[in-house]
């Protein structure tokens, strides 16, 4: 691969700063024509910097959507942009955003502050701001956890709780609700293919489905299969899994033959997974729909059972997708929690190799506010044996510590700042 100084004024063939150059592949004609950044990633990695600031830099900087959450590392730009045009537009991004205003070294770490981005330099020490007139600056600001984030994150929590007893929602099930915080999350130019109006629309028509399906003599399953089936896949289910699904007095919950309706919604997800290529390909209207089906889309048992089906190994990319479904069902701290247990089994049990991943996993949640600052909190306190066994539960919160950390002290900087304003 073709490799380029991160510095293009520099001509130094011995500089050791290096980085791919821009791969793009342009499909669709017409009004659909986009453009696919091939290499962001790895471009990105080189400079130390979120892929999502790149394409969301280039979007400003063309007056074109460019889709900063992709699901499958496809990072989209509406409209038809070659490779040296964007490597053009890359170096702007490297000279507002990467090297040191000091000594032009790329050797920088993105600072939050006082709602300022600062670049700290690790060749020089010098500390120097980044324009705040800048679109990506406030894109930065608005999606980065920091001091102004927590409030926001806590304000629109607020909100959401005073909406749930305004309508007497007790479950939180999604209605007419336009998602306005979604809204504000998604407000920057991204493509709306996950947005929180297009999941109401969708599960609107979902539910008029389940209540013309009701008039039936016969429920019609989205598989192949009867309803029978679906029973008898969940009493194959493996044991340590149907433990889990099957919790605090699920035996309220059973059905004739002893599988409960949370073994059948974990089954009929898992089925569908093999039957579409992936748990990805199976879409958030269709789980709500299967749920709703049995009637547990407002239970806090539901969200153990999702934790646990609706995600692979890549989860950390698949937690925004997912995000406008979750965060319709997650409504109370009892939700919040079984989520976490259910995660926490997920990683611990049945993908051991992604407890490395579980501050990145945790993080997802707290930015996409699906889990509070104080359910992590206590969660991270102490290990359970109510989800895993108990050294697997210390090990998952192990790999917790340095995302608990940041929490701890973005939090004590906040006081902080607080008290030296008071």
């Amino acid at each position: 691969m073709a490799t380029v100084n991160v510095r293009r004024d520099v001509t130094d063939p011995f500089y050791r700063y290096k980085m791919e150059k821009l791969q793009s592949k342009i499909e669709g004609k017409g009004n659909g024509i986009k453009t696919v950044v091939v290499n962001l990633n790895t471009v990105a990695q080189s400079l130390a910097r979120p892929p999502e600031y790149v394409i969301k830099y280039f979007g400003f900087e063309l007056g074109a959507q460019a889709n900063a959450k992709p699901t499958d590392d496809r990072w989209i730009i509406n409209g038809a942009h070659d490779a040296p045009k964007l490597q053009d537009y890359l170096d702007g991004f490297i000279d507002k955003f990467v090297l040191c205003k000091k000594c032009k070294n790329p050797e920088t770490d993105v600072i939050l502050k006082d709602n300022r981005i600062v670049l700290d330099c690790k060749a020089c020490g010098q500390r120097s701001d980044v324009d705040p007139r800048l679109k990506l600056s406030t894109f930065i600001l608005r999606k980065t956890p920091g001091k102004a984030g927590k409030k926001d994150k806590k304000s629109r929590r607020d909100k959401k709780k005073e909406k749930g007893e305004a309508n007497g929602d007790k479950h939180g099930s999604p209605g007419d609700s336009n998602g306005s915080e979604n809204g504000d999350e998604n407000g920057d130019g991204e493509l709306a293919a996950n947005s929180d109006d297009e999941f109401t629309r969708g599960i609107n028509a979902a539910a008029k489905e389940i209540n013309e399906e009701e008039d039936e003599e016969e429920v019609k399953w989205s598989v192949d299969v009867s309803e029978e089936a679906v029973k008898a896949r969940a009493k194959d289910l493996p044991d340590d899994l149907k433990r889990t699904l099957v919790l605090e007095g699920a035996e309220d919950d059973e059905e004739e033959g002893g599988a409960s309706i949370y073994d059948q919604l974990g089954s009929w997800i898992i089925k569908e997974a093999e039957d579409k290529g992936g748990v990805a390909n199976v879409s958030d209207v269709e789980i709500y729909k299967k749920a709703k089906e049995l009637g547990i889309e407002g239970k806090h048992k539901t969200l153990t059972v999702l934790a646990q089906t609706i995600f692979d190994e890549k989860i950390v990319k698949q937690i925004p997708a997912r995000a406008s479904m979750l965060e319709k069902l997650i409504t109370s701290e009892r939700h919040e929690k079984a989520f976490l247990g259910g995660t926490e089994r997920f990683v611990g049990k049945d993908h051991p190799e992604l407890i490395p991943q579980v501050p990145a996993i945790l993080l997802g949640y707290y930015q996409n506010d699906l889990v509070s600052e104080d359910v992590l909190k206590a969660w991270g306190s102490k290990a359970s044996k109510k989800y895993v066994d108990p050294s697997t539960s210390r090990k998952v919160r192990k790999a917790a510590e340095k995302f608990l950390e940041w929490l701890e002290n973005a939090d004590s900087d906040e006081s902080e700042e607080e008290e030296d304003e008071e």
